[in-house]
């Protein structure tokens, strides 16, 4: 009985995570003005730090020439800056800008007003159950 419980309940939550990644997706495009490629690439080097071409392709699974273009319409936007390794003189990294961190700030805070407005009739013991479960998903992200 436990295990088809926790069937349903996985069921239930991919069912959800489905339609709120997809929600999300359009508030993402209105708040920051950027596709879904350029906002994660974003996102990788304002939480993650600089780093290089290759590194950033890799963590988005993408080919260096796709990455290559995709920070060269960054840079143009003033989002990101390319600067010489210091301890490899042939290699670039790639940083983000002040500008760029308040674009994913303010992205954020339009995905978690979402989120608010969802939940709104939850009561406090579903909101609690909800809390619960996103430390169990993140528990097993990290295992």
């Amino acid at each position: 009985m436990i295990e088809s419980n926790r069937r349903d309940a996985v069921d239930r939550i991919h069912s959800a995570a489905i339609h709120l990644l997809r929600r999300v997706r359009e508030i993402d495009t209105k708040a920051m003005g950027l596709s879904p490629a350029r906002a994660s690439a974003l996102s990788v080097l304002v939480f993650g730090g600089a780093r290089s071409l290759t590194d950033l392709a890799e963590a988005e699974r993408v080919t260096p020439a796709t990455m290559s273009k995709l920070v060269t319409g960054l840079e143009r936007e003033g989002l990101v800056r390319r600067y010489p390794d210091v301890n490899d003189a042939r290699a670039i990294r790639i940083e983000s800008t002040a500008k760029a961190r308040r674009i994913l700030e303010r992205g954020r805070e339009s995905r978690l007003d979402l989120l608010e407005r969802l939940l709104s009739d939850a009561t406090a013991h579903e909101i609690e159950a909800l809390r619960v479960a996103a430390e169990a998903v993140d528990r097993g992200l990290r295992a």
